[in-house]
């Protein structure tokens, strides 16, 4: 019976590991956190149901706060990542966008976050926002680059910019009129679940991407 019981514990063991659940925690601004929608309809709770209708075995964390610049979120990636996250996404840099900040210091304030999360041992989505040349061109290609140069330099995931799918074969005005709230700024239900639709296989890439480092670990 030990000769029969000792090869299906090596046969139950992976199995278990596959269905753990996987702790990803979302840090970014308004756009995360679910600015103007009930809790339900927010960016974290329909990412979340997309996840799970995947069969993801996933588990979000809203770290979104509202008027979060890039430098907000560097300041609070610290207490972000607990112990129990595995992995994290990184939506920041529309509100340095909206006020003109240097695209120099949204490189900066994000690379700390990716920094932090290495050290951490956390895979990173890095999803960012796309700078039209409302502040010129020279700005707009600078801000633009901040993403995927950080995500080539930290070897992170990228997301280019969340409002992509809102605009996929739409006018800037029609977008704006369907999908976004009556600010202009934040999408409304509809657009978040779009958003979600588009970005949700990066989300599985991301888990994939730490749970690879989880098993490397447990072989080491």
């Amino acid at each position: 019976m030990r000769k029969l019981a000792l090869p299906l514990l090596f046969v139950a063991a992976p199995l278990a590991a596959q269905a753990e659940e996987l702790v990803i925690a979302a840090l970014g601004d308004s756009l995360t956190a679910g600015y103007g929608l009930p809790q339900e309809d927010g960016l974290v709770p329909q990412l979340q149901g997309w996840l799970d209708a995947e069969g993801a075995e996933v588990r979000l964390i809203n770290a979104g706060v509202s008027g979060d610049t890039s430098a907000g979120g560097l300041s609070r990636i610290g207490w972000t990542l607990t112990e129990e996250v595995d992995a994290l996404i990184v939506a920041l840099g529309g509100n340095d966008y909206l006020r003109g900040l240097p695209p120099e210091a949204l490189k900066d304030n994000l690379g700390g976050i990716l920094e932090a999360a290495g050290e951490a041992g956390v895979e990173v989505l890095l999803v960012g926002i796309s700078a039209t040349a409302n502040y010129g061109a020279d700005y707009r290609d600078a801000f633009n680059a901040v993403y995927p140069d950080l995500a080539e330099q930290y070897g992170a995931l990228v997301y280019p910019n969340i409002f992509a799918a809102l605009q996929d074969g739409r006018g800037l005005d029609e977008a704006r009129r369907a999908y976004m709230q009556a600010d202009g700024i934040h999408p409304n239900a509809e657009g978040v679940g779009l958003i979600v639709e588009a970005i949700g296989p990066s989300v599985l890439d991301l888990a994939e991407a730490a749970r690879g480092d989880d098993t490397e670990a447990a072989v080491r």
